[in-house]
């Protein structure tokens, strides 16, 4: 019996040899995951040899105009491809002399409800005197979609942008539609800023004229010394043969232009006073 228990157990030899053997398994399993490591790196970061036919074809790709690139002396490698920022021109302000005749009978109508009319046109005449040398003045028409500056602040970006204070210029607008509140806060700016300008505006249309800060706006701005009033038909006959091209052809009022005339003149006075 003593010799079968004996016979069950193993040496202590055999069990030190198979511990060993267990942390060589351990052991060689990290090694081994770094070797697959390394071989996926290796194919990762391995690149295309490139051969005399991919060089022919990176030098005759396109860029993108569908021409091929002239006085390539070789590929263009993609880490030193770089996009160049295209500056846009600014599509919502369009200036111009004369304006088309559709949209002056459209957007200078002054109907009650301006539906569908998202834009403003402004026309503008300015006499600068002053100096020894005669200055000519300017004429002409923006209009804007109310996307980007407004057509009053960006008469003053983009047409009047300079401004001497040893010239006096008279500036009369000839709009759509009368200036929204943030438009009057900008125009009491510059005209405290520009002593030596007068500015007349003639609207066809007033804009929101029931809403408290628009009233407010327009009354500011008369404070600071604008004349506001609202176009009669003898002023619509003046723009259309200033800044419209109206092919020699005569103005003719459309219906209720001087009754709307009245009741935005009553609006506006009522604003005002």
């Amino acid at each position: 019996m003593a010799d079968r228990k004996d016979s069950k157990i193993p040496s202590k030899v055999g069990l030190i040899k198979k511990k060993e053997k267990k942390v060589e398994k351990v052991e060689s399993k990290p090694e081994k995951e770094k070797e697959k490591n390394k071989d996926k790196s290796e194919k990762v970061t391995k690149k295309p040899e490139k051969t005399p036919e991919n060089q022919q074809k990176n030098e005759e790709m396109p860029q993108g105009n569908g021409e091929v690139a002239e006085g390539a002396k070789g590929p263009v490698k993609d880490e030193e491809f770089e996009l160049e920022p295209m500056e846009l021109p600014p599509f919502e302000i369009i200036i111009g002399d004369r304006m088309n005749p559709n949209f002056f009978k459209f957007q200078f109508k002054n109907v009650e409800y301006s539906s569908g009319r998202n834009k403003t046109f402004l026309c503008y005449q300015v006499d600068i005197q002053g100096g020894a040398a005669e200055t000519e003045g300017l004429r002409g028409y923006l209009e804007d979609e109310h996307s980007g500056s407004h057509a009053e602040e960006a008469f003053f970006q983009q047409v009047l942008a300079y401004y001497d204070k040893s010239f006096h210029y008279t500036v009369t607008w000839y709009m759509s539609s009368s200036p929204c509140a943030a438009c009057a806060a900008k125009l009491i700016e510059i005209l405290r800023a520009r002593k030596t300008m007068c500015l007349n505006i003639h609207c066809s249309r007033l804009f929101q004229w029931e809403e408290a800060e628009i009233q407010a706006g327009l009354q500011a701005l008369v404070r600071a010394g604008c004349k506001i009033r609202m176009m009669r038909p003898v002023d619509f006959a003046y723009v259309w043969s200033t800044f419209v091209e109206n092919e020699e052809d005569n103005f003719t009022p459309w219906e209720d232009c001087q009754d709307n005339y009245d009741y935005y003149d009553e609006r506006l006075c009522d604003v005002l006073k």
